[in-house]
C-alpha cells in the first residue's frame, strides 16, 4: 500500500504531523489515521468546519434491552442524537456525505415494529438540514433470527435480516462515482456485450439505444448490498481472543464501510467514524489509502481497536515513517469549543 500523496502546506500541523485534532493526544496513531478516546461531541466541536469528506458511522441502536455498549430508549433516541448530527453537518465539506448506518427496532412486549429509525431520518433532512441522496440497504444472511419469540418460538414474524444505512449529504449533489463499485456482469449481460448491439424497438415504442450496453468493466450496483459480519473480522477476533480482550459486540462487516468509502471519497480524503468502536471504518480506510479519525468512549475497545492495525509481526502500524505524508483535517487551528 502506497502512501499518501503529500498534502498541502496549510493542511498540516509542521510540528507534530501524527496530531489531527489540534490541542488533544490521539490514544494512538497509523499511517493514514488516528483514533481518539472521548465524547464523540466533544471531539467534533474540536474540528474545524468543512474538514471532512465522508462520516460513516453506526450508533448504538435503540434497542428495548439494555445493552452494555451503551444505548438510548426509543422516546429518547432522536433528541439524543441530533447534536452529534448537527455538529457532522457542521465538519463535513459542501460535497460531503453522512452514511449512518441504524438498525431498526421492536415495540415492547409486541410483535411490531418501532418508527424511531424513520422519525430519525425526518429529523435529519427537516430539522438538521441534510439531504437524503439514498438509502441503502444491509443484507446480513448471517443475522440471527431475533426476537425469538416472534420468530423461533410462535413463528409469526421472519428473521428481520436488513438494516438501512442512511445516505445524507449537504448538497443534493454530493461527491459520488458508482463507478468506484461495479459488480460483475451477469452471464446473461456477458453475453450481451459479447453478442454486440441489436436496435430494436421496445414496448414503449423507443428505440433502444447501445450506450448502455457499453462494457464499463462491470454492472452496476443495486440498493441492497448482502455482506455477512464473520468472515471479514475473523483474524481481529482470534487475536483478542488470544489475549483475552472484550470483542465489541456490535461490529459491521469492513465490506460495509469499504464500499462507502469507495463510492463516495477520493484517494486522500478524510473519512470520519463518530462512534468508532472496534475501528473497523478506520481499518477499511486505511486500506483504502484515505485518512481517517476515529471517536470512541470506551477506553477498553479503543485498546482492543490497535490489533486491526498490527502487521503479520504484530507490530503497531504507527506513525514514525510518515514524514509529510500525513494528510490533517482543517487549517491546524482549533475552532475553541473543545
Amino acid at each position: 500500500m502506497t502512501m499518501l500523496d503529500e498534502p498541502k502546506a496549510d493542511t498540516l500541523l509542521p510540528e507534530r504531523p501524527g496530531l489531527l485534532l489540534p490541542g488533544i493526544d490521539p490514544a494512538y496513531t497509523t499511517r493514514r489515521g488516528a483514533v481518539y478516546l472521548g465524547d464523540a461531541l466533544d471531539l467534533l466541536r474540536a474540528i474545524p468546519d468543512g474538514s471532512v469528506n465522508l462520516v460513516v458511522t453506526s450508533p448504538p441502536y435503540a434497542l428495548e434491552f439494555k445493552k452494555e455498549y451503551g444505548n438510548e430508549p426509543q422516546g429518547k433516541y432522536v433528541e439524543w442524537f441530533l447534536p452529534f448530527a448537527k455538529e457532522v453537518r457542521r465538519v463535513l465539506r459542501s460535497d460531503g456525505s453522512f452514511v449512518v448506518n441504524v438498525g431498526g427496532a421492536w415495540q415492547k412486549g409486541q410483535p411490531t415494529r418501532s418508527l424511531y429509525h424513520f422519525r430519525l431520518l425526518l429529523e435529519l433532512v427537516e430539522t438538521v438540514g441534510f439531504f437524503l441522496a439514498q438509502e441503502i440497504y444491509w443484507h446480513n444472511p448471517a443475522k440471527m433470527p431475533t426476537p425469538a419469540e416472534w420468530v423461533n418460538v410462535q413463528r409469526i414474524r421472519v428473521k428481520d435480516s436488513v438494516e438501512p444505512c442512511w445516505w445524507l449529504s449537504k448538497t443534493e449533489r454530493p461527491k459520488a462515482s458508482n463507478l468506484n463499485v461495479l459488480v460483475p456482469y451477469s452471464d446473461d449481460m456477458l453475453r450481451l456485450i459479447d453478442r454486440g448491439f441489436r436496435a430494436k424497438k421496445r414496448p414503449s415504442g423507443h428505440l433502444a439505444k447501445a450506450t448502455w450496453q457499453k462494457d464499463l468493466g462491470g454492472a452496476i450496483p443495486g440498493n441492497v448490498l448482502t455482506m455477512g459480519n464473520n468472515d471479514s473480522n475473523g483474524r481481529y477476533i482470534a487475536m483478542l481472543t488470544e489475549r483475552g480482550l472484550k470483542v465489541h459486540p456490535a461490529r459491521f462487516p469492513v465490506q460495509l464501510p469499504e464500499w462507502f468509502i469507495r463510492f463516495l471519497t477520493d484517494p486522500g480524503d478524510v473519512v470520519l467514524d463518530i462512534f468508532g468502536g472496534s475501528m473497523t471504518t478506520g481499518w477499511a480506510a486505511e486500506r483504502l489509502d484515505r485518512a481517517w479519525l476515529g471517536f470512541e468512549l470506551s477506553a477498553e475497545y479503543v485498546d482492543a481497536s490497535r490489533l486491526r492495525f498490527y502487521d503479520d509481526e504484530d507490530r503497531l502500524l504507527d506513525d514514525a515513517d510518515l514524514g509529510t505524508a500525513q494528510k490533517v483535517v482543517g487549517n491546524g487551528h482549533s475552532n475553541g469549543k473543545h
